[in-house]
């Protein structure tokens, strides 16, 4: 006997300059609007600052800068996907991705997300694009996006 819960792949789906980006919803803590963001000196363009959220200052990085998807301006009304880091570093449990819509919780069906193979060349930071019925959505490699953010604003372990 099969539940009907096994049957699904829960996620966020947010936008992230043009692109669709689909999170697991497993690594989510917590999704905000009109957060306040501090500039991070000498950052590169896609780590647009740090949030404080729950006792932690938290990186907030800009996915569509990251992966060439387009800019996103940082203004009052941001929305603010904070994940749970899987990186284990203690001293970086989270970082935020930024999102100028509200994160839409979905359930997708197993057999109804499928991998999109039409690019050779996947943009940075990016594990798979995926067909979710009509439209696609990126899926981000969150290894790669940690492993980018330890180097340009690293903490110690």
């Amino acid at each position: 006997m099969s539940y009907a819960s096994n049957d699904e792949i829960r996620g966020v789906l947010i936008q992230a300059g043009h692109e669709r980006v689909l999170l697991p919803n497993a690594t989510v803590a917590e999704m905000m609007s009109k957060v306040p963001v501090e500039s991070v000196p000498d950052a590169p363009s896609w780590l647009v600052g740090q949030i404080a959220w729950h006792g932690w200052d938290v990186p907030l990085l800009s996915f569509a800068r990251l992966s060439g998807q387009g800019d996103e301006p940082v203004h009052a009304n941001n929305k603010v996907v904070v994940l749970k880091a899987l990186g284990g570093n203690a001293r970086r449990p989270y970082f935020a991705l930024l999102t100028q819509t509200f994160p839409q919780l979905i359930a997708v069906p197993r057999d109804g997300l499928l991998a999109d193979a039409s690019e050779e060349t996947l943009p940075k930071g990016v594990h798979m694009r995926v067909l979710l019925g009509e439209q696609s959505a990126l899926l981000p490699d969150l290894d790669a996006l940690e492993a980018a953010l330890d180097e340009a604003f690293p903490v110690a372990a």
